[in-house]
């Protein structure tokens, strides 16, 4: 049959649409604002599997309704967008898709990886809870262990667990004031910290803002009345921003000038920090150069020399990058009419870096033009830094290992998040420590076997107490004492008891209880640890067997058969078992997937 598409053009519109129904035109595509999204920024993109994961993620989560009432398949599709908006990869999006599927679902994590490959299954896993019934009141810590430790094969699971968590704290009005408020502190105390560790000021400001909205509302009422309402503060600020400009232009320096006000919770902590009883926020511009970073020292003095610069608040944090990499120059002056303002310097690329951090090389990713030589540096260039950023994620990894109780590796992991962070020097070898740290947390950091050989040490070339507190930029030497070498009474040499008291790092805290523990049990002979103890041990040991098969439980029941096919009365006298060496963990994991899989088997007959 022949169609006079002249005549018809609605009839035509429908046939194209039925015939390629994922059509970028159709306004009806669930996905068509994300694809669009992600493709202003990757043109290039193939967006095939986007769309495939939400095809399968959709009809997952049918029926599934969040506490907003909303279906819930709005929630994964709201992360993936802010993922998209951040310029993340093609990769990221679609494991953003299906972020809950296997853990809220019957998709399991082998069909998730024969339907998308072992990378998407890779970020899905690092996002996905542990169950409470298995790991009881340990199940957060090992959740947050497990997502930092699959983070330290490809950081984007953490990236991803940000997006999660600010698309929930944005719908956090749906949920009782004691959720909103448990939700509100744990993103402050992890997630905020991880986000600011990983460099990503875009996702920071609206999460530390909408933490300030579910734990102080009274407060975050406050200041955004204060932000609606200051005409004449915004006025002076584009009024100096011109006058900025016209100076920097004038001494033919290529740049762009812009007022950059602070967000909600940057002026309330400000303004606590301070003691002001009303909100203490300064003019604030931002001058982003266009040419090498010597060019922002050019304009800096341009600026001084134009207005008066306030002693003691001018900071280089481009000589001396913050622990985030973040690199600016940061003073503030007196303008016009008295009136004190604070100006940031930077390049577009320390911008760049500054705004999105780990996720500025997925961004703005290497470029194919130019010749071999330029791409294989311009790649080497990106993957230094990527390695200097994630420093503190690989030293993180390395000392969770040794904090075998749950609570004190997340107590830890808190403490080593919100400290503030200092570069001491120890040898070739710039290190990244906590302020207040100390020549032990140095030899720690240098390695297990300096530290507990560890006898002396000396800052900037003159011998000091192994207590004392390091600055930043300060120079470290370890003196240690020779292997099998005694103390004048003949006892081993090793790390004391008071280290406890002045170390600042958990990987240094660990390796010294630990090594004390040992020696404390080899003095007194004890028996063997407390049940409790080799419970939560033998517990650990398979969960962690059952991690590295990529596989989990939903509840106990394969554990109770395995116990008793064992001829173990309970599930902890298996797990004392497993700690005691009588039974290896990966014994067990073979006998719970062999039980799994043939119950499953079976239910499928």
């Amino acid at each position: 049959m022949d169609f006079d598409f002249g005549r018809s053009p609605q009839l035509m519109t429908q046939r194209v649409r039925a015939m390629f129904p994922w059509s970028a035109t159709t306004p009806t595509e669930p996905v068509g604002a994300l694809i669009r999204t992600h493709r202003a920024i990757h043109t290039s993109a193939e967006v095939q599997a986007i769309r495939k994961a939400y095809t399968v993620a959709e009809r997952m989560h049918r029926g599934q309704m969040r506490k907003s009432g909303e279906p819930y398949i709005t929630h994964p599709v709201a992360v993936a967008k802010i993922l998209a908006e951040l310029g993340m990869d093609t990769t990221t999006l679609v494991a953003a898709l299906l972020h809950d599927t296997v853990e809220d679902t019957s998709y399991t994590m082998p069909q998730l990886r024969n339907d998308f490959g072992r990378e998407v299954a890779l970020l899905v896993d690092g996002v996905t809870k542990f169950d409470k019934v298995f790991y009881g009141a340990s199940a957060e810590a090992e959740t947050i262990r497990k997502m930092l430790i699959t983070a330290g094969q490809d950081v984007r699971v953490l990236v991803v667990k940000l997006a999660d968590r600010l698309h929930n704290m944005r719908t956090l009005d749906a949920r009782s004031t004691a959720s909103r408020a448990r939700i509100a502190r744990a993103t402050q105390e992890v997630l905020v910290p991880l986000c600011d560790r990983l460099g990503i000021q875009a996702l920071k400001r609206e999460l530390e803002d909408t933490v300030l909205w579910a734990l102080e509302p009274e407060t975050h009422a406050k200041y955004v009345a204060y932000v609606s309402h200051r005409p004449q503060w915004m006025a002076y600020l584009q009024s100096f921003v011109a006058q900025a400009e016209a100076t920097i232009k004038a001494a033919k320096i290529p740049a762009r000038v812009m007022a950059r006000p602070r967000h909600l919770f940057s002026i309330w902590k400000d303004t606590a920090a301070g003691g002001y009883a009303e909100p203490h926020d300064l003019p604030r511009i931002l001058v982003l150069v266009d040419g090498p970073e010597t060019e922002c020292y050019t304009a800096l003095g341009e600026i001084h020399g134009r207005w008066r610069p306030v002693p003691g608040r001018f900071k280089d944090f481009i000589a001396s990058p913050k622990n985030n990499l973040y690199r600016s120059l940061h003073t503030t002056v007196v303008g016009p009419n008295h009136q004190q303002v604070e100006v940031l310097l930077r390049t577009e690329t320390m911008h760049r870096n500054a705004e999105y951090g780990i996720a500025a090389s997925y961004r703005f990713p290497v470029r194919e033009n130019g010749s071999t030589a330029g791409k294989a540096a311009r790649k080497t260039r990106t993957d230094a830094t990527r390695a200097e950023h994630l420093a503190w994620l690989h030293r993180v990894v390395e000392w969770q290992a040794d904090a075998v109780d749950p609570a004190q590796f997340l107590d830890s992991l808190r403490c080593d998040l919100t400290e503030a962070q200092i570069h001491v020097f120890a040898g070739q070898q710039r290190l990244l420590l906590p302020a207040g740290a100390t020549p032990v947390d140095v030899a720690y950091a240098l390695g297990e076997a300096v530290g507990s050989r560890c006898v002396a040490a000396s800052v900037n070339g003159q011998l000091a107490p192994l207590s004392s507190l390091l600055d930043d930029g300060d120079r470290v030497e370890i003196h240690t004492a020779a292997p099998g070498r005694t103390a004048p009474d003949g006892s081993p040499i090793g790390p004391a008891r008071e280290w406890l008291s002045f170390v600042r790092t958990p990987h240094a805290q660990l390796h010294i209880t630990r090594y004390l523990d040992e020696q404390e049990a080899d003095a007194e002979d004890e028996g063997p640890l407390p049940i409790g103890v080799r419970v939560r041990l033998g517990r650990a040991a398979v969960a962690l067997a059952l991690h590295h098969r990529e596989r989990g439980l939903a509840d106990e029941e394969p554990l109770v058969k395995v116990a008793a096919q064992l001829g173990l009365p309970d599930v902890d006298a298996l797990f004392i078992a497993v700690a005691d060496k009588t039974i290896e963990a990966d014994d067990v994991v073979t006998r719970l997937i062999k039980t799994v899989d043939e119950f499953t088997a079976s239910s499928a007959n």
